[in-house]
């Protein structure tokens, strides 16, 4: 069971959509979490708003074309208030672009996880590891994530568990 003061939320990921992206979207709700599918919810407290922008994975429309990834959509209509974009893949943080996300939350690349896929994934992604600052002046922090990719092994990407404070300024 897994619980938190201002709810759970999920975004998709890229192995959602290889094994049935619906079901495991009902399996979500069924737990009690709030999947945010290219959609917003707003958090309030002590006269602050944060607002969370949730977005598909950014592959996601090659097997369900109406989860195309889009931020825009995913903050249409929030009003005012801090936005923080959940995505699965950071390859999602450059579509954000404009939309004056302060903070993007990802995962997806384990890191670079081991040689030579590091190399790869720095290639492919425009974050890998760690807090990023984009051109457009959002804060991006890429998860390593707990787990791996493929082989079991981790090489110089030590797994995390990533705890963050969020405070108003």
């Amino acid at each position: 069971e897994l619980s938190a003061p201002d709810g759970v939320w999920f975004v998709t990921g890229n192995h959602e959509y290889y094994s049935g992206a619906l079901q495991w979207l009902d399996w979500v709700r069924d737990a009690g979490w709030r999947p945010l599918v290219n959609e917003h919810a707003a958090i309030e407290r002590s006269g602050d708003r944060l607002i969370l922008g949730g977005v598909t994975d950014f592959r996601a429309e090659r097997r369900l074309p109406e989860h195309r990834s889009d931020p825009a959509a995913a903050f249409a209509g929030a009003g005012q208030g801090a936005r923080l974009l959940l995505a699965h893949q950071p390859k999602s943080v450059p579509q954000a672009r404009g939309l004056d996300v302060a903070l993007a939350l990802c995962g997806h690349t384990h890191g670079g996880q081991y040689v030579p896929w590091n190399l790869l994934v720095e290639f492919f992604h425009p974050y890998v590891r760690g807090l990023n600052r984009d051109p457009d002046g959002a804060w991006v922090y890429v998860s390593r994530g707990t787990g791996y990719w493929g082989p079991p092994i981790r090489t110089g990407v030590p797994a995390e568990l990533t705890l963050l404070t969020l405070r108003a300024v």
